[in-house]
């Protein structure tokens, strides 16, 4: 299975090669209970969702964790916010606007890209450190961590996770590689306590508890 991006806006435009590589972590790993935090419009979350179906049959939960278009609190200047809501593809608008009447990074876009898998997703809006608090964490077997970059905001989802996860779940953190965000600081204080491995632009942790 190869990535697609579905017509949306994804981190991964430019960058295949990882996007397949995070499919095939998926793939190797076969997790059935799967937590994505930082959907942005759903492409990624899509790709996900179709190998999760075929590696179970059809059987697995997907959970989402997005502001799903809210605003990021201002006095986090560091977080990581690089798409906005303007759509500056003339075809895309018209499909989107006109023709589905639906903001693709809205709550309601990304269900309409999930709508194939609706009794198997879930989703939550609102800020990660909220959301992690008030779902059950146990049964979820890898999370991809991809939400806001700031050290601060890094740092305190993998404390919840690691409080709340079961022993040999997994954690792939996305941007390890990008400097100018907090997410390698924040990964690097724990991984001694894990089974860490350096991908590049993801880092890969195992809970050993």
């Amino acid at each position: 299975m190869r990535y697609k991006f579905y017509f949306r806006k994804s981190s991964f435009k430019k960058d295949l090669k990882n996007a397949n590589l995070l499919l095939e972590l998926i793939k190797e790993n076969k997790p059935s209970n799967f937590l994505e935090i930082g959907v942005l419009e759903g492409a990624t979350s899509r790709n996900i969702c179709e190998l999760l179906n075929i590696i179970n049959n059809g059987n697995f939960k997907f959970t989402g964790v997005d502001l799903f278009g809210g605003e990021v609190e201002k006095n986090n200047e560091k977080e990581f916010t690089p798409i906005s809501n303007k759509i500056s593809n003339p075809l895309k608008w018209i499909y989107f606007k006109l023709i589905l009447k639906v903001n693709p990074n809205s709550e309601k876009g990304v269900r309409f890209l999930l709508k194939k898998f609706q009794n198997s997703i879930n989703l939550y809006k609102g800020y990660s450190k909220e959301i992690l608090r008030k779902i059950d964490l146990e049964n979820f077997d890898f999370v991809f961590l991809d939400g806001g970059h700031s050290y601060e905001t890094v740092k305190e989802d993998l404390k919840i996770l690691l409080a709340g996860l079961n022993k040999n779940s997994i954690i792939v953190c996305d941007d390890y590689n990008l400097l100018q965000y907090g997410v390698k600081k924040a990964v690097d204080e724990i991984k001694d306590n894990l089974f860490f491995k350096d991908l590049g632009r993801f880092a890969f942790l195992r809970i050993n508890k």
